[in-house]
């Protein structure tokens, strides 16, 4: 398969050249409100996120209202609920959306979605979206990722959960219906998800593996594992974001409060400029520095004609004498002329 090292959302590069692209996901924390969802909104775009996204369902089109015990939740952040009261709770009312797309647009902040049937695809072509996110409990929907693709939008799909048999198929799917810009993303799926469980050297075997630009969907509670996982290739980072994780909503509990999103935007700019690329050459911050490495002095005078011995030289800083590797060829050698103590030793003193 041949997909792109570059993809570009809403005129954004994102690439192994680029800092890494932030995603804000929004998902049930605007817990009924709307002007929640406008403050998430707000605070994503000042803490310097790249997009936010949301979640285009309802409880109807993701499943159905059964309290038959296949429906109802066992254990976890929701148990005891059926699936279809809680997303009957979560879900992001569809007359919010043009409205949410527009302010976005006004702020100056990318907007996007995960559509999790037909109908929220259609809804969302219809407000523009520049880009489409599968998300992992859909990675094995292949008839939403061809229906996704088909659009020829930008497509990140998430893998929590997904086998490597279903990741191929899910990436096979997609690609063979057209699409051409993909990230794939590294994903557990607990909510909150422990930091082991992440194993981040996956990323480094999915690059190899995938041929695609990949990234990861962080559900742990703090930015360490998302800030790691630069360092091993990943050039999309997706957190879910709340105003206050003490809420009470759906998500709340795991997901990170404004203030830890822009230390996630910014420390994700530093490490990524950190990564650079090798380069052995003595940088420019280390110049002014280099006069106090180590080099070899006269720790006594001497006279025209005296033999260097190891009482005479010393390996000391600064640096304004000949290196120390040299110490061993100046032991036995005359000093061509009269030297003082506490001087640099330089090759012109000695007899070589």
């Amino acid at each position: 398969m041949s997909l792109a090292k570059k993809v570009f959302i809403d005129g954004r590069e994102i690439s192994k050249e680029t800092s890494p692209y932030i995603i804000a996901e929004l998902s049930a924390n605007h817990n009924g409100k709307i002007e929640n969802a406008f403050k998430i909104i707000d605070e994503a775009k000042k803490a310097g996120a790249d997009a936010i996204k949301l979640q285009t369902y309802t409880a109807d089109t993701i499943t159905l209202d059964s309290s038959e015990d296949d429906f109802l939740i066992k254990g976890g952040l929701w148990d005891g609920r059926t699936l279809y009261d809680l997303y009957q709770e979560a879900h992001m009312p569809w007359a919010w959306h043009k409205t949410l797309f527009e302010y976005a647009k006004k702020i100056g902040i990318t907007i996007f979605s995960s559509p999790f049937d037909n109908t929220a695809v259609d809804l969302l072509e219809s407000l523009g979206a520049p880009a489409y996110k599968i998300a992992s409990f859909e990675a094995i929907d292949l008839p939403l990722i061809r229906y996704v693709a088909s659009k020829g939008k930008p497509m990140i799909i998430s893998t929590g959960m997904a086998n490597l048999e279903e990741i191929h198929q899910a990436i096979d799917t997609a690609v063979s219906a057209g699409c051409k810009e993909l990230i794939v993303l590294h994903c557990v799926s607990g909510y909150p998800a422990p930091s082991e469980d992440y194993n981040l050297a996956t990323l480094v075997d999915m690059q190899d593996r995938f041929g695609c630009l990949i990234g990861l969907s962080d559900h742990t509670i703090d930015n360490t594992t998302a800030i790691a996982s630069i360092a091993l290739g990943a050039c999309l980072i997706e957190k879910h974001v709340t105003l206050d994780r003490s809420g009470g909503g759906p998500d709340d509990s795991f997901s990170l409060e404004p203030k830890e999103l822009k230390e996630l935007c910014d420390s994700s700019k530093i490490c990524w400029q950190a990564l650079g690329r090798v380069n052995y050459a003595r940088k420019s911050s280390e110049e002014s520095n280099a006069q106090f490495r180590r080099s070899l002095y006269f720790v006594k005078d001497l006279d025209q004609g005296d033999i260097i011995d190891s009482s005479c030289i010393r390996s000391v800083r600064p640096g304004f004498g000949i290196a120390p590797k040299f110490y061993d060829a100046l032991i036995g050698k005359k000093v061509v002329r009269s030297v003082r103590r506490n001087t640099a030793v330089k090759h012109e003193d000695v007899e070589l």
